[in-house]
Parts: C-alpha cells; sequence; structure tokens
C-alpha cells in the first residue's frame, strides 16, 4: 500500500468521526413553568414544588440552582447531583412574604453535561408570583363571579342572587355596591354591612333593560378588606317590548236563557317578543273566563286559548269587557262581550198509557229514571188517569219512564215498557 492511499483513508476516517457524534445534547425541564402562590399572610408561608427533568439521552450534573425575588426560597435538594436521562428530582418553592404587597421572582436550575470532549449546560427558569397580605387582614371573594341574564323584553326584569364571603381571618366592613350600569342594580343589601371571617353576605342583582340590544358592567363591592374593591362581571340583552292581541275583538253569545249558561272561545297572541300575561278579569260577574292557568308566559308568535262563559242572571242584554294584564306595550289587552238574558224555558213530557185491562185495578204508579234500564224514581203513586205531564224536566236531559198498575189492596205489577223523552236544549 503506497502512502498517498493510507493517506486517503485516514482522511475517511476523521471525517466519520466527525459527523458520528449525536448532535442533541442532554438538557433538563421544568415542570410548571410558573408559580402562583396568591395571597399569604405576613408571617406566614406556603409551599409548593417543581419538577426538574433530564429530558436527554446522557447522565447529567445539576449544578446549582437560584432564586430571585422578596419572601421567595427553595430547599429539598443538595447542590450538585446527578441526574440520569429520563429521570426527575422535586425541589420545593417557599413564599414567605416579610411586608404585605405583590411580590414576583424566579427559580433557575443548572445542569452540564460532558460528551465528545464537547461541554454544555442548560438552565431551565420558573416565573414565580404572590402577595403579602397583612396579618389578621380580611379578605372576600365573589360567587359567582360573573352574572350573566340572558335576553328580556323591555321593561321587565330579572334578579339573580350573588354572595361575597369573607376568606380573611379579620372582619371586613362592606360599604358601598355600586354598578356602572343603569340597567343592574343591587337589592337587598343593607349597607354598611360587617363580615365575620369566614362568613357571607348574600344580595340580589336586578337586571331590568330599558332598550334593546346588549348591556354589560361591573358591580363593585367596596370594603376595608386587603382588596378593597372586588367587582362581579354583569351582562343581559334587552328585546324589543312584545305586543299582545286577542281575538275575536268582541264575543256575541246571543240569546242565552236565566238560568243556563253558553261558552265561546278566544285568542291569545304574541308578537315581537314573549308576553307574560298575570292577570285576566271581567266587568261583570255574568261572564267568566276560564281555560287559561295565570300567570303564563306567550312565546312570540303563538298563541293562547281560553274560554269565556256567559251565565244571564235576568232577562235583558248584558255587556261586559274582558282585560288581560300583561307587560306588553299594549297592556291592557281588551275583548268586548256582549249576550242576552231570555226567560228561563219551561219544557214538559206528556205521557200517556193504555188502562189495565184487568179487574181490581185502583190506579197506576209512574216512575222516571236517567240511566236505561234503571233505577227509577217514582213520580206519581195510585193515580186513576191513563196520562200525566211531567214539567220538572230539565233542558239537555234525557229520561227514562215505566208505569205499573196497582189494585185496592196496594199490590203492584211489574214494570210496564220503558219509554224515552229527550228534553231539547234550552
Amino acid at each position: 500500500m503506497t502512502g498517498s492511499g493510507f493517506s486517503r483513508i485516514w482522511a475517511l476516517c476523521i471525517f466519520s468521526l466527525i459527523i458520528s457524534p449525536p448532535s442533541t445534547f442532554a438538557e433538563i425541564t421544568v415542570a410548571p413553568t410558573a408559580l402562583g402562590f396568591g395571597n399569604v399572610s405576613v408571617g406566614s408561608s406556603r409551599t409548593q414544588t417543581i419538577t426538574i427533568t433530564n429530558a436527554g439521552y446522557r447522565t447529567v450534573s445539576v449544578s446549582r440552582a437560584g432564586v430571585s425575588g422578596t419572601g421567595f426560597s427553595i430547599q429539598g435538594l443538595t447542590f450538585p447531583f446527578y441526574l440520569a436521562a429520563g429521570k426527575s428530582a422535586i425541589l420545593s418553592v417557599i413564599f414567605a412574604p416579610p411586608t404585605a404587597g405583590t411580590d414576583t421572582g424566579s427559580v433557575w436550575v443548572s445542569a452540564s453535561t460532558t460528551s465528545w470532549k464537547r461541554y454544555r449546560r442548560s438552565t431551565a427558569t420558573v416565573a414565580l408570583t404572590g402577595a403579602g397580605v397583612a396579618s389578621g387582614a380580611g379578605q372576600i371573594t365573589a360567587s359567582p363571579a360573573a352574572l350573566t341574564f340572558g335576553s328580556l323584553s323591555v321593561g321587565q326584569s330579572q334578579s339573580l342572587s350573588a354572595t361575597v364571603t369573607n376568606t380573611g381571618t379579620a372582619n371586613v366592613t362592606v360599604s358601598q355596591a355600586s354598578s356602572s350600569s343603569a340597567a343592574f342594580a343591587v337589592s337587598g343589601l343593607t349597607l354598611p354591612a360587617s363580615v365575620s371571617a369566614g362568613h357571607s353576605l348574600t344580595f340580589s342583582v336586578v337586571f331590568r333593560p330599558t332598550a334593546s340590544g346588549a348591556v354589560s358592567g361591573q358591580l363593585a363591592i367596596t370594603s376595608n378588606a386587603s382588596n378593597p374593591q372586588l367587582n362581579i362581571a354583569v351582562s343581559g340583552s334587552g328585546a324589543s317590548a312584545g305586543q299582545l292581541t286577542v281575538a275575536p275583538g268582541t264575543l256575541n253569545f246571543g240569546n242565552v236563557a236565566t238560568g243556563s249558561g253558553t261558552a265561546l272561545a278566544g285568542t291569545l297572541t304574541a308578537t315581537s317578543s314573549p308576553v307574560t300575561v298575570s292577570s285576566a278579569s271581567s266587568s261583570s260577574a255574568e261572564f267568566v273566563v276560564s281555560g287559561i292557568s295565570l300567570p303564563v308566559t306567550v312565546p312570540a308568535g303563538q298563541s293562547l286559548p281560553f274560554t269565556v262563559t256567559f251565565r244571564p242572571q235576568a232577562s235583558g242584554t248584558a255587556t261586559a269587557s274582558l282585560s288581560f294584564l300583561s307587560n306588553a306595550t299594549s297592556s291592557p289587552t281588551t275583548e268586548m262581550l256582549t249576550g242576552s238574558g231570555t226567560g228561563a224555558v219551561q219544557h214538559t213530557v206528556s205521557l200517556s198509557w193504555s188502562p189495565s185491562s184487568s179487574s181490581g185495578v185502583v190506579g197506576y204508579n209512574l216512575y222516571r229514571g236517567t240511566v236505561p234500564g234503571g233505577p227509577y224514581t217514582q213520580i206519581v203513586s195510585r193515580d186513576s188517569t191513563s196520562a200525566y205531564s211531567d214539567n220538572t224536566v230539565v233542558g239537555g236531559q234525557t229520561y227514562f219512564y215505566v208505569v205499573t198498575s196497582v189494585d185496592g189492596t196496594g199490590a203492584e205489577s211489574v214494570y210496564s215498557n220503558q219509554a224515552q223523552a229527550v228534553v231539547p236544549t234550552p
């Protein structure tokens, strides 16, 4: 082998050694990447943890860690230490605020590895936040943090409950509750109000839209707590007020016999927006509305039936108005009622039968029932005639009659064939 040939082989080997080592070096990661400690009383502390993981393929040396920010410290690990590939270690982070106020800082962890005669360092950072609260101070929270009322017709109102809780260790005085929008108002809250530690204050927020469209705002609760102003988000929307119509405009009952009744149907219809009907009243006791349970909400574009019954108490023309109160702009919605009372109709059923051919018969008993085949009630006793006019019947009823013959001793025959009489209405 010549010298030039040997040189070419060696050059290829060197080239192979340069490109062979993996291009990815070991590094560490931390989770989570941010820690929030919230409010911590001055003089006390709160501890959370972070996980350090070797995300590379070789063992690394976790050489050191540090922390910045007032009140933050770390513990739980001794540096340096080795961490195999894929393994993790836990580091505790402590927040002990020395004074009241918001604090921010960070924790950093550094690791290194040496591979293929190259040195690589990896550093991971965790952001820290917390707030020191004066020892013994009160703090208030709201539940829910936001109130959503949905859509209401202009002029309508809806109430939702909200609760303010003192989560601190000292009493809190709530001095004011104000809304940034006139569409929202606080109800059921007498101020100033004292809220003991661990106790709550519940009140209502009323939404009453004055115009169409979405509306939102903030309800500000002012107190002497460590968070002196607590905001509750409020939102809703106003819809155009609905219209309520009644059909027909007039119900005419015609002639109705006094003491009896006639019913006619009417319909309520809502347009534009849903309409809530709260009451219905007639100006005359002779006209009575039924078939509708109030209060009731009629959806937009839909109708609701009802019934009015006319029961005249005397002869002559009767008029009245039926008024429906609602949240519609046209409230009250009115329907006219008219009818005439006439004298009561007297119905009579005329009955006759063939006289008995048996000797000793001195009279006849007449029976009446309302069900075919009986039972029957006696309405005539030992009448010697063979005819009878029954003027105690009622219009619209069906009656069934039978007759028996009676001798001088009072003995009675069996029932005759049954006769049926249908009395017309009225």
